[in-house]
């Protein structure tokens, strides 16, 4: 799959090829935030947990340069908490046993642009790519 943003990617935990992660899924979830998919999509990560028949696949919209900052991440750069949420989220893809991870890399400006059709057309493309049986997507007022 070919993204708009450069830092897009796709993170497959097991190695295994990304056409079969995609068409593996079974359970996809699609958050604004790096660390929304574990809290909202808890239950679609744990009914795919360890099986080989249902395959979980979460999607970042943002890139969390706007991430909040305190403490340890308190004097971080926009592009350092950038490199932290992604590590953050191939992480929990790991430990979770993701069929995989897929880290748009918007900017929070673009996805509010109105006019910016481009997360809309690989939202659809995801979508049509893994063809899911169940969706989880992030509160639509956020």
């Amino acid at each position: 799959m070919k993204f708009k943003n450069e830092g897009a990617e796709i993170f497959v935990p097991d190695g295994k090829p990304v056409d079969e992660a995609m068409k593996r899924t079974t359970h996809m979830a699609f958050s604004a935030h790096q660390d929304d998919i574990e809290i909202m999509a808890y239950d679609g990560i744990l009914k795919c947990f360890g099986r080989d028949d249902k395959w979980f696949l979460g999607v970042v919209i943002t890139n969390g340069a706007g991430s909040p900052r305190d403490g340890l991440y308190g004097s971080y750069t926009d592009e350092e908490m950038q490199k932290v949420r992604k590590l953050e989220q191939k992480k929990a893809a790991f430990i979770g046993g993701y069929s995989a991870a897929v880290l748009l890399d918007y900017p929070s400006s673009a996805v509010k642009d109105p006019n910016n059709y481009d997360v809309i057309s690989e939202i659809k493309e995801l979508v049509v790519v893994a063809r899911p049986e169940i969706v989880y997507t992030h509160n639509l007022a956020d």
